[in-house]
């Protein structure tokens, strides 16, 4: 699903008008008619109940006019909060406002407060309530009345739909202006908009309904949006399981993995690409702990690295891992391997030199971080998958700077180094060099615990080895994993192993692959 700026939606709808020819005035009532049907659809008749809607300035206060006016000739009992002097009312929205007079819907001036002193009995016993004070076009603070009336609204028993959406969220970042309101539902017209999918926006859009209001598809088509919302269409990369197949038909993953300490988080990882469907994986890790993975995972080969002491990579293996590369379709490594100096020349190296895909996960990314002039001018594919702490490594800013702006920073990194990012945590973001970004809305608290990035990187590293792009296997991958442990929190609340996150895998893949 496509995600959209506010700057963009104005666009859309600018070239509607003015490019298409649908008039502005149709675009409203489609707006009002969409968010009466879900209403409808979710609710049931209104007939005799009452129905507040809050009316703020602009087309969203429009919306509103509009949606009072359909539910009145549904023989509901309407009540129009109006938060705004009525000599205010402009455009369509001051159509819309004269028409309401020919039909019982009660008006209640409210700009300066003294309107809402009533509200509370109102809404106390409603079929409904409507927001439809702010739309996407809010970038100030909300404050005054219009801040009392989201006060009221939500302390509301009733549910509440946001018209296009809610009152107080920017449409871009998802960040709260103040206050916000706490939508139920919320009726987006044309395209969502990035803010109603990430958090914290993502807990006040509530149900996100996108409702067609008559935007032309060759509008969206001639729009350069860049963002989108990742679902099950994700499947479509899945590598078909013909079947003539043998093992080698679904790719060979090198994984650099473990130290003491640390070997569950390479077990973890080659866990996670054999599941994700991958033919072969093999396992490079020091000598002395070879026989820990070979006891504990039959279907992986190892590789002991001699060289490698006291339980640590070493560079000194450099050409025994070149010579395990040949025949090997990607190379992910980081999970556990610690951040020793024979270790981090080893890691640098073969970031400068290799050329088959390669994913960067955990030390990995903390040695790279050590000095980031090394992620420019890689020989093949590069994808990194910090979480934010490892971002704020890699880019020297805070964690909390970080996850305050998400999206700018993984564009911006991604851009400037060339490589596809994928900044886990709630909402995953994945992004190519190009700028494009997926939101992940798969996963849940329950992947808050260790392990759950190791077996990611194993389950993106056999997507790539059997032959999807980075991009493709980026997004499957999150998607992927998120939903595998959604299966379990279901089942079991929170609690749940990453390894039996890897284990559910293939069942999820199966049903991404029959979508």
């Amino acid at each position: 699903m496509k995600l959209v700026t506010a700057e963009q939606m104005r666009g859309l709808d600018n070239g509607a008008i003015n490019t298409f020819r649908v008039p502005s005035l149709e675009l409203m009532e489609n707006a009002g008619c969409r968010t009466v049907e879900v209403m409808l659809d979710k609710f049931g008749e209104p007939q005799g109940r009452k129905v507040a809607i809050f009316v703020g300035p602009g087309n969203n206060g429009g919306d509103g006019l509009v949606i009072a006016r359909l539910l009145a000739a549904r023989m509901a009992h309407p009540t129009v909060f109006l938060l705004i002097s009525a000599d205010k009312i402009k455009g369509d929205s001051a159509v819309n406002y004269k028409r309401l007079s020919e039909f019982p819907v009660e008006i209640i001036a409210a700009a300066d407060g003294t309107g809402l002193h009533g509200a509370p009995a109102l809404l106390s016993d409603c079929w409904a309530l409507v927001d439809a004070m702010f739309g996407t076009g809010l970038a100030r603070e909300v404050s005054g009345v219009f801040g009392s009336a989201i006060d009221l609204i939500n302390e509301a028993p009733c549910p509440v739909v946001a018209v296009d959406i809610a009152s107080g969220l920017n449409a871009d970042s998802g960040r709260i202006l103040g206050s916000c309101v706490e939508a139920d539902i919320t009726v987006t017209f044309g395209l969502a908009k990035i803010g109603q999918v990430i958090y914290p926006g993502r807990q006040y859009t509530g149900i996100l309904e996108v409702a067609d209001i008559g935007i032309p598809e060759r509008a969206v088509a001639g729009a350069d949006i860049r963002m989108e919302l990742l679902g099950k269409e994700a499947g479509k990369w899945l590598p078909p399981r013909v079947p003539q197949a043998h093992k080698g038909t679904y790719g060979h993953l090198l994984i650099i993995a473990g130290s003491t300490g640390k070997t569950g988080a390479a077990l973890l990882c080659s866990l996670g690409a054999l599941r994700s469907g991958t033919g072969l994986v093999s396992l490079c890790v020091p000598y002395d702990l070879n026989h820990i993975f070979e006891a504990n995972l039959l279907e992986a080969m190892t590789i002991p690295l001699q060289s490698a002491a006291k339980g640590i990579l070493s560079i000194d293996d450099y050409r025994v891992i070149q010579d395990a590369l040949y025949s090997k379709q990607a190379l992910a490594i980081g999970p556990g391997i610690g951040t020793a100096e024979e270790t981090a020349e080893l890691m640098t190296r073969l970031y400068a030199e290799i050329e088959i895909p390669l994913l960067v996960d955990a030390d990995g990314l903390n040695i790279l971080a050590l000095d980031t002039g090394l992620l420019k001018n890689a020989p093949g594919p590069r994808i990194l998958t910090p979480h934010p702490g490892e971002m704020a490594r890699l880019t020297g800013h805070s964690s909390r700077h970080i996850q305050e702006n998400r999206l700018e920073i993984t564009r911006d990194f991604a851009a400037e180094y060339n490589v596809h990012v994928i900044l886990k945590g709630a909402d995953t973001l994945v992004c190519d060099p190009e700028g494009n970004i997926a939101v992940n809305p798969s996963g849940n608290p329950g992947m808050a615990c260790g392990g759950m990035g190791d077996v990611l990187t194993g389950i993106i590293g056999g997507f790539l080895a059997q032959g999807l792009s980075p991009w493709q296997a980026s997004c499957l991958g999150v998607y992927g994993h998120g939903l595998a442990a959604d299966r379990l929190a279901e089942e079991t609340g929170c609690g749940y192993l990453a390894s039996e996150v890897a284990h559910e895998i293939p069942y999820v893949l199966e049903d991404l692959r029959t979508f």
